[in-house]
């Protein structure tokens, strides 16, 4: 059985939460933490990180948390080459596979 969780969250990690599910809820909560400057934040990668390690499944999702700093770099990284060419796939779906390739227990 799971704990009570937030309204508007997934509930348990065993039910349909994923990655892509994950770096959806960042990247609209940092919308709205920033929203004063319409999402602009030079050091997003970082906040991005700190909610994902703090505030989301993610560790239990890869089977561990991964060290900040090697997921800032991991999302910096994975910004260039997303952005680098055209893409069809959602940046939530793209990151996600790549993010469990490097960081997947």
């Amino acid at each position: 059985m799971c704990p009570p969780v937030r309204r508007g969250r997934i509930g348990c990690v065993s039910d349909t939460t994923s990655i892509p599910d994950l770096l959806h809820e960042a990247g609209e909560t940092h919308h709205v933490v920033y929203r004063i400057v319409d999402g602009d934040d030079p050091d997003w990668a970082s906040w991005y990180a700190d909610w994902l390690l703090d505030r989301s499944e993610l560790p239990q999702l890869l089977g561990g948390a991964p060290v900040r700093s090697h997921l800032v770099y991991e999302l910096v990284g994975l910004d260039r080459e997303y952005t680098s060419e055209p893409r069809k796939e959602r940046w939530e779906d793209w990151y996600a596979e790549r993010l469990l390739e490097r960081f997947g227990g």
